[in-house]
């Protein structure tokens, strides 16, 4: 438990919060991708089916595992974070708000009327897309916010609407 919170520079308890719950999150998605395996083999249903789900969703989680430190590595010079923690829940938020923006651009094209049964799909997919962008902004502070990280993500959302011309649009 010292090694982890030495290298995850941990001084509270309450921050390995953060740790946990990001190798949480990361086996429920490996899991999520990994559910459908029996019916690539056909064999839904048994005990090799849960076995091949069990195998199948410990290789992808190590493998994503190892995925995320090697980004940290990444981005840990880049990212301007007081600590290595932080970097976790950066991640953790990048995730909900990626998922969460995804999940609600869908009702919000239905809400004005550009359903997926009642246009075409090329315009219902561009609707979608352009929606997702003003979503995700507004949810990435919130979400940022709720996991102590506002002043990153404020910072990372002027730079980027800088990026994309938009810039005027700030304070």
């Amino acid at each position: 438990m010292e090694k982890l919170k030495k290298r995850w520079e941990i001084q509270k308890n309450w921050q390995l919060l953060f740790p946990v719950l990001g190798v949480l999150l990361t086996v429920f998605a490996a899991f999520l991708i990994s559910k459908d395996s029996p019916k690539w083999f056909g064999v839904e249903n048994t005990t090799i089916g849960w076995f091949t789900i069990i195998v199948f969703c410990t290789v992808l989680s190590l493998c994503l595992v190892r995925f995320f430190l090697w980004c940290f590595k990444k981005l840990e010079h880049k990212w301007k974070v007081t600590y290595k923690w932080e970097m976790i829940a950066i991640f953790i938020v990048f995730a909900i708000t990626g998922s969460l923006s995804g999940k609600l651009a869908g009702p919000l094209v239905e809400l004005l009327g550009l359903g997926r049964e009642m246009t075409h799909p090329a315009l219902y997919w561009t609707a979608r897309i352009v929606l997702i962008l003003p979503i995700y902004k507004i949810i990435l502070v919130i979400v940022g916010w709720l996991f102590g990280q506002f002043r990153f993500f404020w910072e990372f959302e002027k730079k980027m609407l800088r990026r994309m011309g938009l810039g005027f649009l700030l304070p």
